[in-house]
């Protein structure tokens, strides 16, 4: 099969037609260690293209620097086009892999694997815990859970004084003023997200679709996720969703979050949304690692935080040349390096459980 695959490689480079070039040897980049048993086999295609979510660019800005830090004169041109965008590019031949919110769909699969002439596995690289930002004076520690949120965000609860939140804060002094939801007026995979953990974890308090636009029905909408935190700092009593470093920056109240499980309040850190991701259960087959989600947003693991964006990086599982492959490979490996991974909370990602980064590394390993 590879024999045949290299000899239509040829033929198409001698008609000038060829959609990937090799723009590098095997012996391209450096190869030197990087993160033990992580360490990049560089080589392969020098110029990578890849372009997609918009959730994980600075995840993979980190990673390019990585990667050209290991693997000398390789890199990765990387375009947040939108998960939607960088699908279709993927599955059109434009881009070596695409960064995305969503794994592909049951329509997209088949088109994927025609592209590629083999299987597309969705690898998960990629998580983001979405913080739950109050702006409440007075209150510096609130507690919130599944059923209570999706009351709050599909207007069920109205008062900051509700019994329903009273419930979970008992010996904290709640006013009686109005709650005020700020929300994502652009489509948004945070969004989508947040809504899915609403449908999964609400005990049907939120019935509302979880589409990328915000289906809840109440409070006032605000572009990006600078615009949702800008706007609940400067209105008081007001709550929104958001990714938690725009919450940390813009210094708003995050919730602590009563997961499937009952017990106790969870705060959001690197270790509780670590310990989420560690029982996350992958609903995809073999080394296509697309995951059941749900499983994450009603985790009853004790002190597990459940609210988190995964984005994956989707792939080909035997590209149709070598030096592709080869790069795709090196960019991967050393995303997974801990190097690369240690700076990812910096820019408000986590870093992956070592054994799901262990499951990860399998599949990029096998990448042909």
């Amino acid at each position: 099969m590879r024999y045949q695959r290299r000899a239509a490689a040829v033929g198409l480079i001698a008609a000038g037609t060829l959609l990937f070039s090799a723009c590098g040897s095997d012996n391209a980049g450096g190869g030197g260690e990087q993160g033990g048993a992580n360490a990049a086999a560089c080589g392969g295609k020098q110029n990578l293209r890849a372009s997609g979510s918009s959730a994980q660019a600075n995840a993979i800005t980190r990673f390019v620097t990585s990667f050209e830090q290991a693997c000398q004169g390789q890199t990765l041109a990387y375009t947040p086009s939108g998960s939607g965008a960088g699908r279709n590019e993927f599955i059109g031949g434009q881009t070596d892999f695409a960064g995305s919110d969503s794994a592909l769909s049951g329509e997209e699969a088949p088109r994927a694997e025609q592209r590629c002439a083999s299987p597309a596995w969705n690898l998960p690289l990629v998580f983001g815990p979405i913080a739950v930002a109050y702006n409440v004076p007075g209150v510096t520690d609130l507690a919130l859970d599944g059923p209570t949120l999706g009351r709050i965000f599909n207007g069920g609860i109205t008062t900051w004084n509700d019994p329903a939140i009273a419930a979970l804060n008992q010996g904290r002094q709640l006013p009686a003023a109005p709650i005020i939801v700020n929300f994502r007026s652009d489509e948004s995979g945070t969004t989508q997200n947040f809504q899915r953990y609403l449908n999964a974890a609400s005990n049907g308090s939120y019935p509302q679709e979880a589409e990328q636009t915000f289906s809840g029905g109440v409070g006032a909408g605000a572009r990006g996720s600078q615009g949702v935190a800008d706007a609940t700092r400067n209105t008081p009593n007001s709550i929104t969703y958001v990714e938690s470093s725009f919450a940390t920056r813009a210094g708003l109240g995050v919730a602590n979050i009563i997961n499937a499980g009952g017990g106790a309040p969870v705060p959001l850190n690197p270790q509780t949304v670590g310990a989420a991701i560690e029982g996350v259960q992958v609903s995809g087959q073999g080394n296509d690692l697309k995951l059941d989600l749900n499983s994450l947003y009603t985790t009853s693991t004790p002190n597990a935080y459940p609210i988190a964006l995964a984005t994956y990086e989707i792939v080909c599982s035997n590209y149709q040349d070598d030096a592709t492959a080869q790069g795709v490979k090196a960019f991967l490996t050393t995303a997974l390096s801990p190097d690369a991974q240690a700076g990812l909370p910096d820019a408000g990602y986590v870093p992956l459980p070592d054994r799901f980064k262990q499951r990860l590394t399998d599949a990029v390993n096998a990448i042909q």
